[in-house]
């Protein structure tokens, strides 16, 4: 059983080496190329070595990487043991040696666990990491790096690149130095894969009506008319903002439509206010539907018409679904990833579909215009710096 590769996929593995990071959009099929590298560069060097492979809890439980490690022949033409398992549980792990293994998804910032452990883990076996998202800034790559054995710790690493900011009573990164050298250490382990998907994708934004009045009184007093008193803090502030513009008994009228224009589509959203007015909607038009989020974790109907509420938080990433071709974001995401990794769920290399279509509902609020402008460069949303802007323009 050969594993049947496209080009993209058998160029990358061409250029894959141990400690390589394997940077492609979702859907791409990275984890089919990685078992590839496996079968074809690192198996025949090595047919006793132990195949490792680190996840998501998600991909974990719906064994798909079972079904790839199938796909490969992996214990059957090539002859190997193999274990899939979630980065939750990657402490189990660290006393391995001489083993391959496959990081999937970049997991692995940080001074946690999990990023210590991977550290460990790199250090005394062959390794690669799959992702679409390596990392924001420089300290993302910390870990990668310190794998690699290009810095001896983080001490050496900060000493060599890093200025903290001194008016912070927290440790904030206020610039990097030597940037060239950085970027040389990341062309050194970034493999880049790239293949333009068979589908068309269409995205459209659909405006919402809110109460304008509401939000521009609350920006103003900061004051929570609901328990008559000041809005706390930030956090506070932001989310209130946000409920006057997602609870807006606009935004499941524009929903409505779409579902008349889409008898199937995956519907994404932040907060249990918003799953309420989903599902009550859903309820009235008697359409089918199932959950994912911290509560509840159903499966995909079947049948003609349906919609798959998940949450940003516990169902962005690590699942796939090609039986639709609709997705809607019911609201926006502050982080760009996990908006980019809701797309990869039904944009996939297989999808039977020649179109994809994506809608947005947002308001003309100044929260979600700052959102959309963040997410537009790519970055996340942050809302100490868009309340300080709102302070100014008040």
């Amino acid at each position: 059983m050969a594993i049947q590769l496209m080009p993209h996929q058998k160029e990358a593995i061409k250029k894959l080496h141990n400690g390589a990071v394997l940077v492609a959009g979702v859907g791409t099929g990275k984890s089919l190329t990685a078992l590839g590298y496996f079968t074809k560069r690192v198996y025949p060097k090595d047919p006793k070595i132990r195949l490792y492979i680190i996840t998501t809890a998600r991909k974990r439980d719906t064994h798909e990487w079972e079904m790839e490690c199938l796909k490969a022949g992996i214990g059957v033409e090539y002859n190997t043991d193999y274990v899939v398992d979630s980065w939750n549980n990657i402490e189990k792990y660290s006393l391995i040696e001489d083993g391959f293994f496959i990081f999937d998804e970049q997991r692995a910032v940080g001074t946690g666990k999990w990023g210590k452990t991977f550290v460990k883990i790199a250090k005394k076996n062959r390794w690669i990491m799959l992702t679409a998202t390596p990392g924001d800034t420089w300290m993302d790559y910390l870990n990668i790096f310190l794998a690699n054995g290009f810095y001896k710790n983080k001490t050496e690493f900060v000493r060599r690149h890093v200025v903290y900011s001194s008016y912070t009573n927290f440790p904030k990164v206020e610039r990097y130095l030597d940037v060239e050298h950085l970027i040389e250490l990341r062309e050194k382990v970034v493999v880049s894969m790239f293949l333009k998907k068979p589908a068309i994708v269409h995205e459209e934004k659909i405006f919402v009506d809110f109460d304008i009045d509401a939000y521009n009184t609350l920006l103003k007093t900061r004051w929570d008319l609901e328990n008559d008193q000041p809005v706390e803090n930030i956090s506070q502030l932001c989310s209130m903002l946000r409920k006057i513009g997602n609870d807006s008994p606009d935004r499941p009228i524009q929903l409505k439509e779409l579902l008349y224009k889409h008898k199937t589509a995956i519907i994404f959203y932040n907060f249990n206010y918003e799953l309420e007015a989903i599902v009550k909607l859903l309820e009235s038009l008697d359409i089918p539907y199932g959950q994912w989020n911290g509560r509840r974790h159903e499966e995909i109907p079947e049948g003609d018409r349906w919609c798959y509420l998940v949450q940003y938080y516990a169902g962005a990433e690590g699942w796939n679904c090609t039986i639709t071709d609709t997705m809607i974001f019911y609201s926006l995401s502050y982080s760009y990833k996990a908006m980019e990794q809701a797309k990869g769920r039904i944009n996939r290399l297989n999808t039977p579909f020649k179109d994809i279509y994506y809608y947005s509902l947002v308001t003309k609020s100044s929260i979600d215009k700052g959102i959309e402008r963040c997410l537009a460069r790519k970055t996340d949303f942050n809302e100490k710096v868009f309340v300080k802007k709102q302070n100014k323009e008040c």
